[in-house]
């Protein structure tokens, strides 16, 4: 194989003994099916088994997997910011190390969809039928109804032309709005049908206590892909409704003081603090507005220097 890769598998691992070796050698025998130069880039999160010692004997028996190493675990989103930058294919897939997808059948189902034309594409899992379906099928539904986008799966296989991943930006525990980040940067999405396997070893990482820390986080992400350009529009609508509020108790209060007509002075009161609150939601509005500013011009300048990286590598 040629030491540039065509396409970089991404695998993130953690305690999953038993499913390296033949993992490698599924991705390796789809590498000479499709007949493209290939890398593995795997990284351990912090196994506390046998999982690190499997890989490095299977990197000695096919030299285009490179290995990197979490000293503890860190998750999921941490592993791929390790390896990401790593991969060097223009197309990057992402897979399990669990072996519930297979990768001699997914790997050219997801980079054929790429050909396509497509900058993201998704695995859509058949015949599932483990405990995490409902939970599965209600966050999906949520996604797309407060996105839009019409994927059965958003929590699975991928694969990603290299400059979508180049420009992701992800948060701690983000790696689930993958397919929401790319496509609120204009990246079209498709998706594939793959079959579903469940695992013969290890176990799942993921219960359902991650279910709420997930909601609070499917709203951090609509409220940042909504408001994060134009945060006046969410401040500065919250503080105009409480101001008209508050003028509007005014006035009520000075028909009541025309007309003599009972206690005005805790209504004043309470019209006051609401007055006061709008304007320091105009006031955060406007900070935002200003720190917002900031961030458009950092970015600007991110991509005038890659603009120049890329012309110097050409």
């Amino acid at each position: 194989m040629s030491e540039q890769p065509t396409i970089s598998v991404f695998i993130p691992a953690r305690n999953e003994a038993g499913n390296i070796p033949p993992l490698f050698e599924k991705i390796a025998r789809a590498f000479q099916a499709m007949r493209v130069a290939g890398e593995i880039i795997f990284v351990d999160d912090g196994s506390t088994d046998a999982t690190w010692a499997e890989a490095t004997a299977m990197a000695t028996r096919y030299p285009f997997a490179r290995l990197f190493r979490h000293r503890k675990s860190l998750g999921l989103t941490e592993a791929m910011r390790t390896g990401f930058p790593r991969c060097r294919g223009e197309v990057i897939v992402f897979l399990p190390a669990d072996l519930e997808s297979d990768p001699e059948e997914d790997i050219p189902k997801l980079v054929a969809r790429i050909n396509e034309g497509f900058d993201v594409v998704a695995g859509w899992r058949q015949g599932r039928r483990d405990g995490k379906v409902f939970a599965s099928t209600i966050a999906n539904v949520v996604s797309r109804r407060l996105f839009g986008l019409h994927v059965h799966d958003m929590n699975w296989i991928k694969a990603f032309r290299r400059e979508v991943v180049e420009n992701l930006h992800l948060r701690s525990d983000w790696h689930r709005y993958i397919l929401i980040l790319a496509a609120a940067q204009g990246y079209s999405i498709g998706e594939v049908p793959v079959n579903y396997y469940p695992r013969t070893k290890g176990k799942s990482h993921y219960g359902f206590g991650r279910i709420p820390v997930s909601f609070l986080d499917v709203l951090v992400v609509w409220f940042l892909l909504t408001f994060s350009r134009k945060p006046m529009l969410f401040f500065g609508g919250i503080g105009l409704g409480i101001v008209l509020t508050s003028l509007t108790t005014f006035v009520i209060l000075a028909l009541m003081y025309l007309l003599n007509l009972g206690q005005r002075r805790p209504i004043f009161d309470f019209a006051g603090v609401l007055l006061l609150v709008g304007v320091l939601f105009f006031v955060v509005g406007f900070l935002a507005e200003l720190i917002v500013s900031q961030n458009e011009r950092v970015e600007e300048l991110e991509t005038r220097l890659r603009n120049l990286q890329s012309d110097d590598k050409k």
